[in-house]
């Protein structure tokens, strides 16, 4: 009987150090699912960026943004209306602006001769501008 007691509790302590010992074993393999969790967080997330930076890169180049080189009309008439109305010499109130493709019209009144020539080559100066067309622009006669 003696033996048998030795015997079971041998056996009971080996299976208490198997047990034991296969703890650290289900920490590293636990500690392993952690890090493929996280990596595969992190992939899924590189993923999605990716995603957003291709559908922001889809909109912007289907917006009505311009094409590199190309100067917007919108700014183009902005920028000539900013130069008649800080420019000495031209009423630029009785001036309109009008830009398509970088061709300019310009339309209105002038008091004089001299103030469409300036008011033209104001025009011309802006960059972006290809042509500037001021057949439009008329010089009034109450100025005379």
């Amino acid at each position: 009987m003696r033996t048998n007691n030795l015997f079971r509790k041998t056996l009971i302590a080996a299976g208490f150090a198997a047990a034991f010992a296969t703890v650290p074993f289900a920490q590293v393999a636990a500690q392993d699912a952690a890090r493929q969790d996280a990596a595969q967080r992190q992939q899924d997330a590189a993923a999605m960026r990716q995603t957003q930076d291709a559908a922001a890169m889809h909109d912007k180049q289907s917006s009505n943004e311009t094409v590199p080189g190309k100067t917007n009309d919108a700014w183009i008439t902005t920028k000539i209306k900013s130069e008649l109305a800080t420019t000495k010499g031209i009423k630029s109130t009785d001036i309109s602006v009008d830009t398509k493709d970088g061709m300019v019209t310009l339309t209105g009144t002038a008091t004089s001769a001299g103030e469409k020539a300036k008011a033209e080559h104001v025009a011309k100066q802006v960059k972006g501008v290809k042509t500037v067309d001021a057949s439009g622009l008329m010089v009034s006669d109450a100025a005379h």
